[in-house]
């Protein structure tokens, strides 16, 4: 029974969010940086959106957006313009945490027009959250359900803990964060599809082959790594590892470095019990601690990617973190080994209230969504400026 920890300790959001940018910023007593922080531009590209979810771009130029309670999946074209592609939105179903979340964009879209999307979704007089791929017509105006990867990830009637972030890895899989469902049980259970990183074949829906337990039986086969709470990012570094950000209770907000069948330690029973550590080190076998997190409170950060680019200066590398209690957007610096070494919050990105998720573009800049609900959010675009 041990909780394998990083090399490093890991600093509390009050030392590396605060002390680092005032020394940063204010001439303070840490060292000086080997590069330059740049200065951020940062530019409203879409408005009147409500709890926009994600964004990704499309070859063409355009930008799809979920929104999450309105369950809408929107397309932004040039200056801003926007309208609704049709779809089946009276079937997603939306409460609380869960409606139109998480949504990525086949690699090959030029050819096969997919796309998928994490929603909840009306079974019935009941609901569960689901992975669906979808086919984008040739005017961008009608998306048709293809396939449903996935269904059964598991949902509660408030729509606590729904997850659910979507990635399409470099080498072709589909990786899926969820949430617990607000469960005790599900983190640790390998019957449960809640609390986990799942890894599966993006056209079939089959569990990827190398899953630690892909020649099992049940649930278990779509695991990639479990004893999570709510995972709302995933993102993959340029050395191809990925990385997980996950919601704390009332503490211990967390960044995961994911492995092949690790367990990250949520195990919140009897009941649903948020009193015990986000990495409970009395469960049997090896729990992996946070290779960064909050501390006390949490700042619930959410959507993440890793910036790339020699404009950003010492922020290339970083991941970029969208946070929503604390509003801002963060910048953690992890080395080669995945331990932390700065984490830094520019002043530009502490306007704009509550962020929700980052995307990374090919040119370098990034997209931002903010989350402040009765359609007043907006996507941004942030990039360095000399």
């Amino acid at each position: 029974m041990r909780v394998r920890l990083p090399v490093l300790p890991v600093l509390t959001v009050l030392l590396l969010v605060g002390s680092l940018l005032g020394a940063a910023c204010a001439g303070g007593t840490e060292p000086a940086p080997e590069r330059v922080v740049p200065r951020l531009s940062v530019r409203v590209i879409a408005s009147g959106l409500d709890h926009p979810w994600e964004v990704q771009p499309l070859p063409s130029g355009h930008l799809l957006v979920t929104q999450r309670t309105r369950r809408t999946l929107t397309l932004v074209g040039a200056g801003g313009a926007k309208r609704n592609i049709a779809f089946p939105s009276a079937k997603v179903w939306a409460n609380g945490e869960t409606g139109l979340l998480g949504l990525a964009v086949d690699p090959s879209f030029r050819s096969n027009r997919r796309i998928y999307t994490c929603s909840g979704w009306k079974v019935g007089s009941s609901h569960d959250v689901r992975v669906i791929a979808w086919r984008l017509d040739a005017k961008l105006r009608t998306a048709t359900l293809v396939r449903t990867l996935r269904a059964g990830l598991p949902s509660n009637s408030t729509g606590r803990h729904g997850g659910c972030r979507l990635l399409v890895l470099r080498y072709g899989a589909l990786v899926v964060g969820t949430g617990d469902a607000a469960r005790g049980t599900n983190p640790q259970s390998l019957a449960s599809l809640g609390g986990k990183v799942l890894r599966m074949n993006r056209f079939t829906g089959a569990p990827w082959p190398s899953n630690p337990w892909a020649k099992g039986t049940g649930n278990r086969r779509w695991v990639l790594s479990y004893g999570h709470r709510n995972v709302q990012g995933l993102a993959q570094r340029a050395d191809g590892t990925l990385w997980a950000v996950e919601h704390g209770s009332y503490r211990d907000d967390e960044i995961n470095l994911i492995g092949t069948g690790r367990n990250y330690g949520w195990n919140p029973v009897p009941g649903y019990d948020e009193s015990v550590p986000m990495t409970d080190g009395r469960l049997p076998g090896t729990q992996y601690g946070a290779r960064w997190r909050s501390g006390n409170p949490t700042i619930a950060p959410s959507g993440a990617a890793f910036v790339s680019g020699s404009a950003w200066g010492d922020l290339a590398g970083s991941l970029a973190v969208a946070v929503l209690k604390d509003e801002r957007l963060m910048f953690v610096r992890f080395d080669s080994a995945g331990r932390l070494v700065t984490t830094r919050s520019p002043a530009e990105l502490r306007t704009r209230g509550r962020l929700r998720d980052v995307t990374a573009l090919s040119n370098g800049s990034l997209l931002v969504t903010t989350d402040n609900g009765d359609g007043r959010d907006v996507v941004l675009q942030v990039r360095p400026v000399s």
